[in-house]
């Protein structure tokens, strides 16, 4: 039976679908991309991002679709590729919503913000710890005040959130009380979870309001 990943591989994990985010993948736009897809689309802002929410979930439900992304097969790091997958798929969506809100993708600070929305419903109690309420646009004052202690510990907890939901064969397994970055059914993702997920990332990097709305 696999072993059960550790808290660096986590954190490495969540790194490398960064990375991968940001570059895309064969056949797969890059974040940045993703979002000018989405911006061209007729509608305001917060529709755009609902919209690509909206796609993403039904992605999500689509059975197979971690084990059909392709770029994961073979890792030059030591983390389980359906690990990888999820990740991927859900940072990617995150990034996005933060490049359609004009923030600097390659920027240390808002990429530990992204691995925040990770946290689904905890990421509210994470964001209030330095000083961010959820569901309000953080502003670059508030990105400014990020030290890089705090990009540390703010990875670390997330690492420690994500590794308490994951099950010896690398799945991030949906919990009932915080549904976290995703649990495999039947090889595909869980679209609530990615809902979650979604209105979060919207409500951190776009909008003031509710995470449960879309």
């Amino acid at each position: 039976m696999p072993k059960k990943p550790t808290h660096p591989i986590i954190l490495q994990a969540i790194d490398y679908a960064y990375e991968k985010a940001l570059q895309g993948l064969p056949g797969m736009d890059s974040a940045e991309a993703l979002a000018q897809n989405y911006l061209k689309q007729n509608g305001t802002l917060i529709e755009n991002v609902n919209s690509l929410i909206r796609w993403q979930n039904a992605k999500a439900g689509s059975s197979g679709f971690v084990t059909g992304l392709g770029g994961f097969a073979t890792l030059p790091i030591a983390v389980p590729a359906n690990l990888v997958s999820v990740l991927y798929f859900q940072v990617r969506m995150i990034a996005a919503i933060a490049s359609m809100g004009g923030y600097d993708l390659r920027d240390d600070r808002v990429k530990s913000l992204v691995s925040v929305c990770l946290a689904g419903n905890m990421a509210k109690d994470i964001l209030q710890e330095i000083g961010i309420r959820l569901g309000t646009r953080i502003t670059a004052q508030m990105i400014g005040r990020m030290t890089e202690s705090t990009i540390i510990a703010i990875n670390r907890k997330v690492g420690f959130i994500l590794l308490s939901k994951t099950s010896g064969s690398g799945v991030i397994n949906l919990g009932k009380a915080v549904p976290l970055a995703g649990g495999l059914i039947g090889g595909s993702i869980d679209a609530i979870t990615t809902n979650i997920i979604g209105n979060i990332a919207r409500n951190t990097f776009i909008q003031s309001g509710n995470p449960e709305s879309r």
